[in-house]
C-alpha cells in the first residue's frame, strides 16, 4: 500500500505540475498525501516539520549562494549589454545562412558563461527571431534551437560548467566541477552534433514542403518594441565585445584556477578542525564556483561603473530572480526526503539499485526517473542523491569506479527526461516563443531526449570500460 501511495502521489504531482500548479504548494501536500495514504497518519505532523522541513531548509542552506550569485551575474549580463553584444558578434560573424547553429552556439557560450538559461532564453528570443525571418527557417525550430544551446550539453556535460546540476552531486561525492572532463567534452559534442544535425534536417525538410518561417502575431508588437528602443534617450551604450567575453571567461578561468591549482596547494586540515562535520576536501567544489561567480559579477560591476542605467533595479531583480528556482528545488527535495522516510521506498530503492550489477547503469535509470517525474534535472537530482547517494558511492568504490564518473554520470542522467512535457522551463521557453506544445515539443524532445540519451550511453560505455578521464 506505502508503494502505491508514492507512485499515486508521483503521478498526481507530475499531472498538477503540467497543469501549472505550483511545486511551493504540490510539494508539501502531495507529500502529505503519501503519508496519509501510507496509513501513517499519526507521524504527518513530524513528517512535515522535522522530515521535509529539514531536508527543505539543508538545500537551501548548501546552494542559496549558487542560486543567487547565478542569477545576479545573468541579470548584470542581460542589462549590461554584454549577453547582447557577445549574440550579435556571433550571428555577424556566422550570419543568417547558418541560423541554427549561430543560436545553439550563441546560448551554450552564454549558459556555459554562467547566464542562467531563462535569462538567455529571454535574451536571445529576439535575436533568434530575426535571424529566423531572415533565413525563412519555420518559428516551430526556434525553441528547440534554443532549448538545443542552453537545456542540454552545457547544462550538465560540459566541465567546470557552473550550473546548478553541475554543482549538486559535489557534496554526495566529494567532486568537482569538472569530473571527468574528457567524457563530458566527448558527450557534449555528441548532443551538439546529434541536436544540430536533426535540426538542420528539420529545416530542409520543411524548405521541401515550401514552408518558411510564416506569420505570427508576435511580429508587430517585436517592429514596435524595436522601433521604440531605437528612439530612447540615454540609453547606456553597447559593451564593447572583448569586455563582454571577460566576465565569461573569469567564471570559467577562476572557477578552474581554485579547482585545480589554489585549494590542492592548501593545508585545510585547520578547517576540518574549527568547523564540526566539515571535511574541507568535499567542499572545495563549491567554494571554487562561489568564488568564480563572486569575481566575475564584481567585474560586470567595475566593467561598466557609471554606465548602469538602473543598477539597484538590476541588482534586486537578480537576487529576487534566484528565489523562486531556489525554493520549487528546495520543495522537491523536501518532498523527496518524505517519499524516502516511507516503508514502500524501500521497495522502489532496492528495484533501482538492483536493476543492474553496474553502479553507472543503476545511478543513470534513478536519476532519469527521478527528473522525469520532478520534471526538474536539478529537482530530481537532489532527491536521488539525496535518498541513494551514500548507496551509489559504496556501490562505486566496491566496483572500483571513481566518484568522478559518478558525478559526470548523474548529471547528464538528470538531464535527459527533465524536459518531459511538465518540465516548467519548457513551458516557460514555449511561453517566451509564443509557441505551443502542438507546434514545437516533438523537435524540443527529439534534441534534449534523444541525443542526451545517447551521449549518456556512449559515457557509461567508455567510463565502464576505460574509467574517469
Amino acid at each position: 500500500m506505502s508503494t502505491l501511495a508514492i507512485v499515486l502521489s508521483l503521478a498526481l504531482l507530475m499531472y498538477l505540475a503540467y497543469r501549472g500548479v505550483t511545486v511551493l504548494l504540490l510539494a508539501p501536500v502531495l507529500a502529505a498525501l503519501a503519508v496519509v495514504l501510507s496509513g501513517e497518519m499519526g507521524h504527518l505532523l513530524p513528517a512535515y516539520t522535522e522530515t521535509f522541513m529539514s531536508a527543505l531548509g539543508g538545500y537551501v542552506v548548501s546552494y542559496f549562494p549558487v542560486f543567487l550569485l547565478g542569477a545576479l551575474f545573468g541579470q548584470l549580463m542581460a542589462d549590461s549589454g554584454a549577453a547582447t553584444a557577445i549574440a550579435q558578434w556571433i550571428e555577424r560573424r556566422l550570419g543568417p545562412r547558418h541560423a541554427i547553429v549561430t543560436l545553439v552556439l550563441a546560448c551554450a557560450v552564454l549558459t556555459y558563461g554562467g547566464v542562467s538559461l531563462f535569462v538567455v532564453a529571454f535574451a536571445i528570443y529576439p535575436i533568434g527571431r530575426s535571424l529566423f525571418r531572415s533565413a525563412d527557417i519555420p518559428k516551430r525550430l526556434l525553441a528547440p534551437a534554443i532549448a538545443l544551446g542552453s537545456f542540454t550539453f552545457t547544462m550538465t556535460a560540459m566541465p567546470g560548467t557552473p550550473s546548478i546540476q553541475n554543482a549538486i552531486p559535489i557534496p554526495y561525492y566529494g567532486t568537482t566541477t569538472f569530473s571527468a572532463p574528457g567524457l563530458g567534452l566527448i558527450a557534449s559534442a555528441l548532443i551538439a552534433t546529434i541536436g544540430i544535425a536533426w535540426l538542420r534536417s528539420r529545416q530542409a525538410r520543411a524548405r521541401a514542403l515550401g514552408e518558411g518561417y510564416g506569420q505570427h502575431e508576435d511580429d508587430a508588437e517585436a517592429a514596435e518594441l524595436a522601433a521604440a528602443s531605437s528612439d530612447t534617450p540615454n540609453a547606456p551604450p553597447p559593451m564593447p565585445l572583448l569586455l563582454a567575453w571577460l566576465p565569461l571567461v573569469l567564471v570559467i578561468g577562476v572557477n578552474a584556477l581554485f579547482t585545480y591549482f589554489v585549494f590542492p596547494a592548501m593545508d585545510l586540515s585547520a578547517l576540518d578542525q574549527r568547523f564540526d562535520g566539515l571535511v574541507a576536501r568535499q567542499r572545495t567544489g563549491l567554494w571554487a564556483l562561489i568564488i568564480a561567480l563572486v569575481t566575475a559579477c564584481a567585474a560586470l560591476l567595475v566593467l561598466r561603473l557609471g554606465r548602469w542605467a538602473h543598477l539597484q533595479q538590476t541588482v534586486n531583480k537578480g537576487v529576487l530572480g534566484s528565489m523562486l528556482p531556489i525554493f520549487n528545488t528546495a520543495s522537491e527535495v523536501g518532498y523527496g526526503a518524505v517519499i524516502a522516510s516511507l516503508a514502500g521506498f524501500v521497495v522502489i530503492r532496492d528495484a533501482v539499485l538492483n536493476i543492474s550489477s553496474n553502479p553507472l547503469v543503476s545511478e543513470a535509470v534513478a536519476m532519469n526517473v527521478l527528473a522525469g517525474i520532478t520534471g526538474s534535472s536539478s529537482g530530481g537530482l537532489s532527491i536521488a542523491l539525496q535518498t541513494l547517494g551514500d548507496d551509489y558511492l559504496r556501490m562505486a568504490d566496491a566496483a572500483g569506479i571513481s566518484p568522478d564518473l559518478l558525478h559526470r554520470v548523474a548529471v547528464m542522467s538528470a538531464g535527459v527526461f527533465d524536459t518531459l512535457p511538465h518540465c516548467g522551463a519548457i513551458i516557460t521557453l514555449l511561453s517566451i516563443c509564443k509557441l505551443t506544445h502542438r507546434q514545437a515539443y516533438l523537435n524540443i524532445a527529439a534534441v534534449t531526449i534523444v541525443g542526451p540519451l545517447l551521449a549518456l550511453s556512449v559515457v557509461i560505455a567508455l567510463g565502464t570500460w576505460l574509467g574517469s578521464f
